[in-house]
């Protein structure tokens, strides 16, 4: 099967639909995406959860741990192992 110039498969429309999330998509995939957009439910679906989960995700106050905390845990947690593994 030939490969259509402005028509896509789901999974590229998927594809450009996360990238469009992170803002990465170009003009022109976005323009082929919105084209897919008006006849394929299965990719309306998507592109729907896609924005409901970007929502989510910014309205989310999820606090990551510094790279100061993840060294200081990882120590703690390789002392704690240390201790278990020089046991009898």
């Amino acid at each position: 099967m030939k490969k259509s110039f402005l028509f896509i498969s789901c999974e590229e429309a998927k594809h450009i639909c996360d990238k469009v999330q992170y803002n990465e998509a170009t003009g022109w995939e976005r323009f082929k995406l919105g084209l897919r957009l008006t006849w394929c439910q299965i990719t309306q679906k998507y592109s729907k959860q896609n924005n409901k989960l970007t929502e989510s995700m910014d309205k989310a106050s999820v606090e990551a741990m510094t790279l100061n905390e993840k060294e200081e845990l990882q120590k703690s947690f390789e002392s704690e192992l240390a201790k278990y593994q020089n046991q009898p």
